[in-house]
């Protein structure tokens, strides 16, 4: 297997520290070597990229030259840092003028750095077979709705693997740990993301008609790769109880976790601990023999 830099980003450091506790545990586990980005900044997500695009595009072309100091990719878990990488690149590529302006401000980068997702990693280096015959099912039992909202899918233009109208990465990893994905309409739908702060009314909506329909699929949990998802889905809950009068009480996990879980990982390896919804209870239940 290949070694990978990798761009933890400013959310895995701090509000979402459990996904990225749980990204170097998996890897580690399956032999992946992750070596962090030298001197990473800020990708620029949400508050650079709504108010000036040189200024999106410098930071993420900063983080794409020192990627390509360090080797030919660089590999993010945060859905919007994989967006920002992503368009960044694209935008010095197609436009020569902006392109320009961002060199002008002492970013040099030539464009030879492959922008990958951590799931790319599990299903194009590391394989679903390898997945299936080290964990051998262990997830077998436990009925997940993986969750996708609307980066890592989209735009289609530069993201190719993933089918943005049936996305299916996610439930493949999971499914060759033995769990139950289902179908559910809800799976790439946004859960509000940036209106967090300036409309959290809008948020908890959004996010209850998600948790609602995951609900009535039949899901034990919802499986994440964003923060700002799992921030969203996770803490409006509370908003959702006084607002709509429903204790949906979903747990909302990262993928890698159940990944984690599966491959034998301690639960504090893995951040579980971190998580408001603590879905040990549940995952125990559905897990234990006889269940079900």
């Amino acid at each position: 297997m290949s070694a990978y830099t990798y761009f933890p980003g400013c959310s895995l450091r701090g509000t979402a520290r459990e996904y990225d506790l749980s990204v170097r545990a998996v890897f580690g586990a399956l032999g992946v070597s992750l070596n962090e980005l030298d001197g990473w900044v800020c990708c620029g997500a949400t508050s650079a990229h709504s108010t000036s695009r040189l200024l999106a595009t410098s930071l993420a072309a900063a983080n794409l030259a020192k990627a390509a100091r360090q080797g030919n990719n660089v590999v993010a878990a945060c859905a919007s840092c994989y967006s920002r990488l992503l368009h960044g690149q694209h935008d010095l590529e197609s436009d020569p003028a902006l392109a320009a302006k961002v060199r002008a401000t002492g970013v040099q980068y030539e464009g030879n750095v492959a922008v990958l997702h951590v799931l790319d990693l599990l299903l194009d280096d590391v394989g679903l077979k390898a997945i299936e015959e080290r964990v051998q099912g262990k997830l077998k039992g436990l009925t997940v709705a993986c969750y996708y909202g609307c980066l890592i899918t989209r735009p289609r233009k530069l993201i190719q693997k993933e089918d943005p109208e049936h996305p299916h990465r996610m439930d493949d990893v999971l499914r060759a740990c033995g769990a139950t994905c289902v179908e559910w309409a809800f799976a790439n739908e946004c859960c509000g993301g940036g209106l967090a702060m300036a409309r959290p009314d809008v948020v908890a909506e959004l996010s209850h008609r998600i948790l609602a329909d995951a609900s009535a699929a039949g899901a034990d949990l919802v499986a994440v790769a964003c923060p700002m998802c799992q921030t969203n889905l996770e803490m409006r809950q509370a908003d959702i109880r006084r607002t709509h009068g429903v204790n949906h009480n979903l747990p909302v996990v990262y993928f890698t976790q159940l990944l984690g879980v599966a491959l034998g990982l301690d639960q504090e390896s893995l951040g579980l601990n971190r998580l408001l919804i603590n879905p040990m209870p549940r995952i125990r239940e559905r897990l234990s023999p006889g269940a079900g």
